[in-house]
């Protein structure tokens, strides 16, 4: 058998070490390197019925920061809030998901430890926040006010009317899908006049309960499915697969699902770099 075997393994050493490191090779960058990695990546959107008065604002949105993820302690979360800080951003949107229930080889940071390395950046600017599942699951509440201690806005099932330079709009907060008994007809129903309106949540599955009278929805959860591969796509998305990402249309409704920042479970980012969403929302009129 061993004879028959060693003529085989001879012709094939060559191929099998190359496989081997191509395996190897990925799961480095996998694990190690892009989890570590943090991009800022420009979208232009063009909301429904969005004024002229709000033409080219500029919104920063990040979610799941997950901090204790691995690769993603507190110091990576300073990087993140001198990155927003730098922004020529009018405001900062957090979706949801800032602290962590499991996440292999991950140490847990309480709420209100995140939560103080915030202090700088809402000091510079406003930031609007609704919560996640994880949030939730480690005590919601403790979590909202934390982050309200460090100056951040919480909006869960909530509606704020916001003036950003030349532009009035609504900010609608809709908790989360899974654990944040969303109420999205109480929410719009706080809503007294026709200016446009921006919701926020956390869960993408969300959207198809958010009326058309919104221009924009904006939420997180997917992490962009944390592994996304040639041909095959993103096996594993936490939401329905439309929702992966991106910029989604639905006849005249809008959503926008950001990639996020740490992991959940799994350490592992391949494809999908940690990411700050810069979006600067534009008027029919505006060419893009």
């Amino acid at each position: 058998m061993r004879q028959k075997l060693a003529p085989l393994l001879r012709r094939w050493r060559y191929p099998i070490l190359v496989l081997l490191l191509a395996m190897s090779s990925v799961a480095v960058w996998g694990f190690v390197i892009e989890p570590g990695q943090l991009v800022e990546r420009d979208y232009a959107l063009t909301p429904s019925n969005w004024p002229a008065s709000c033409d080219e604002l500029r919104l920063d949105v990040i979610s799941d920061t997950h901090t204790g993820s691995p690769r993603n302690g507190v110091d990576n979360l300073d990087r993140i809030v001198q990155r927003l800080i730098a922004s020529d951003s009018q405001a900062v949107l957090m979706a949801g998901d800032y602290v962590i229930l499991s996440v292999f080889m991950g140490t847990y940071v309480p709420a209100d430890q995140f939560a103080a390395h915030l202090k700088p950046l809402t000091a510079r600017k406003p930031v609007y926040a609704v919560l996640g599942n994880h949030d939730w699951w480690k005590n919601g509440g403790q979590v909202r006010r934390a982050l309200e201690s460090a100056g951040v806005v919480v909006l869960e099932n909530q509606a704020r009317e916001l003036q950003l330079g030349q532009c009035r709009f609504w900010l609608a907060g809709i908790g989360d899908f899974w654990e944040g008994h969303p109420q999205v007809a109480a929410t719009f129903s706080t809503i007294r006049d026709d200016a446009p309106v921006i919701v926020l949540t956390h869960n993408p599955d969300l959207f198809p309960q958010i009326p058309s009278r919104a221009s924009l929805t904006i939420a997180g959860h997917t992490h962009g499915g944390q592994v996304k591969l040639p041909l095959i796509g993103t096996p594993i998305v936490p939401a329905d697969h439309r929702y992966v990402s991106g910029l989604i249309v639905e006849g005249n409704r809008q959503l926008f699902v950001t990639t996020g920042i740490g992991t959940s479970i799994m350490p592992i980012r391949l494809g999908v770099p940690p990411e700050i969403s810069r979006l600067t929302l534009r008027s029919g009129a505006t060419s893009p």
